[in-house]
């Protein structure tokens, strides 16, 4: 009994607590599947535009056609985009199966696998990014020093294609960097006071 008369029953707190915790559960799921979705999405998109993008530009009567594979970052760009894609259908896949089934799916081994994905699709999706997003530096802007030629003057359609294909893949890495947050806290919610009991429904 309190102070203020009000009566406190410690069989109550509990169950309030793990309400909370269903709540909780339940809307990391959704918001997991949510970003997993718009990763594989953005992912395929990004890959598709970058390795359909060419352009044939006629110099002096003789055709140069530009093509994805002649810069190797995009290759990288469009490998890391296809990995992430199908990585994050398989756990598109995990999600919908979890909440079919009505539980997280979660053990200690299990949440430390996908916490290890994420964060190697986050590393590797990072890194291409930023090494495309470079090397469309030097396309526009040239590199004077180096005698290195402003390429998006000639290609002018090429490199439109390739910076809308570099826009999602900015959005994939920046979702790969959320979800590695919530794979965190998924993993790391087991190794709290109840020891993830409360997880295994």
């Amino acid at each position: 009994m309190s102070y203020l008369g009000i009566g406190v029953s410690p069989g109550n707190v509990p169950v309030h607590h793990v309400s909370n915790l269903k709540v909780i559960d339940k809307r990391v799921r959704i918001a997991e599947l949510i970003l997993r979705c718009l990763i594989c999405g953005l992912a395929v998109v990004a890959a598709v535009l970058i390795a359909t993008d060419s352009q044939v530009k006629v110099i002096f009567t003789i055709k140069k056609e530009a093509k994805f594979t002649d810069m190797k970052v995009l290759v990288f760009l469009v490998i890391a985009n296809g990995l992430a894609a199908a990585y994050s259908l398989i756990q598109v896949l995990r999600c919908i199966l979890s909440m079919i089934r009505g539980s997280v799916l979660f053990n200690k081994p299990l949440a430390w696998a996908i916490f290890s994905g994420d964060q190697l699709m986050a590393y590797l999706i990072l890194a291409a990014v930023a090494a495309a997003a470079q090397s469309g530096v030097i396309s526009k802007l040239g590199q004077p020093e180096l005698q290195w030629m402003k390429v998006c003057n000639l290609y002018g359609k090429f490199c439109n294609q390739v910076g809308e294909g570099l826009a999602s893949s900015v959005i994939v890495s920046l979702s790969m960097i959320v979800l590695s947050g919530i794979s965190a806290f998924s993993l790391f919610r087991l190794y709290g006071k109840n020891g993830g009991k409360n997880n295994a429904r």
